[in-house]
């Protein structure tokens, strides 16, 4: 199996007398596994999404994701990468208001230069196997909350990344919503696709991921097997 994430001595230091957000994380997510990252607010979950997803640069150690080492890439280069490699389910959706909800899916694919007849294709594939085709023209202002995080799934898997990254994304949503949302991330689990999924819910952790590392004053550890 190989590994889609590579951590290695990563450390992240915000303020030169504080203490660290990160320290010397170490963290290997191999091709097809689904881990959950929990601990407390401020623990540093946040900080090791980031870093994973190219948003922020460590200021130690390396990270690797997908066999390329993005500490080494130019700020263009690396947004080349995020795109055509990763995709992100933010907790707030983050969905572009005068865009349909096709539309918002169809975003990612237009950057990296799909044929729209082939993106249009997979948009709606998506949208349909998210339960969401009778929705496909509607704005996000006429979504539920939970319609809108499954848009934001399907836009996110929009370019088949090799990783999908998911922060808290239960935590904006009802019960009902969560509970949909909890299955779709198991369903894309089962199917292969990697995962890392940062929640303080240790029930959605149970339920999507294969193993559970927590982060703790900037340390991760293993926990039990989800």
């Amino acid at each position: 199996m190989s590994d889609v994430v590579l951590l290695r001595g990563v450390g992240k230091q915000y303020e030169p007398a504080g203490p660290p957000a990160l320290a010397d994380v170490d963290l290997t997510v191999g091709a097809g596994e689904a881990v959950a990252v929990m601990g407390p607010s401020g623990s540093g979950k946040s900080t090791l999404l980031n870093l994973i997803a190219g948003l922020d640069r460590p200021t130690g150690g390396e990270v690797g994701v997908a066999g390329t080492v993005l500490n080494k890439l130019s700020e263009k280069a690396l947004a080349r990468f995020r795109r055509d490699n990763i995709g992100i389910v933010f907790q707030f959706f983050h969905l572009l208001e005068d865009l349909t909800a096709r539309d918002n899916v169809l975003v990612p694919a237009q950057l990296v230069g799909r044929s729209r007849q082939e993106a249009r294709k997979r948009a709606d594939e998506l949208l349909d196997s998210l339960g969401l085709a009778a929705r496909a023209n509607a704005y996000p202002a006429r979504l539920s909350g939970g319609e809108r995080q499954r848009v934001a799934v399907a836009r996110a898997l929009i370019n088949q990344p090799a990783l999908l990254l998911a922060d808290e994304p239960t935590g904006a949503v009802d019960a009902a919503a969560g509970a949909q949302i909890m299955r779709i991330l198991q369903d894309l689990s089962r199917s292969g696709q990697t995962i890392l999924l940062v929640t303080h819910d240790p029930d959605l952790a149970h339920r999507c991921a294969t193993r559970t590392v927590e982060v703790r004053d900037g340390r991760l550890s293993e926990a039990v097997p989800a």
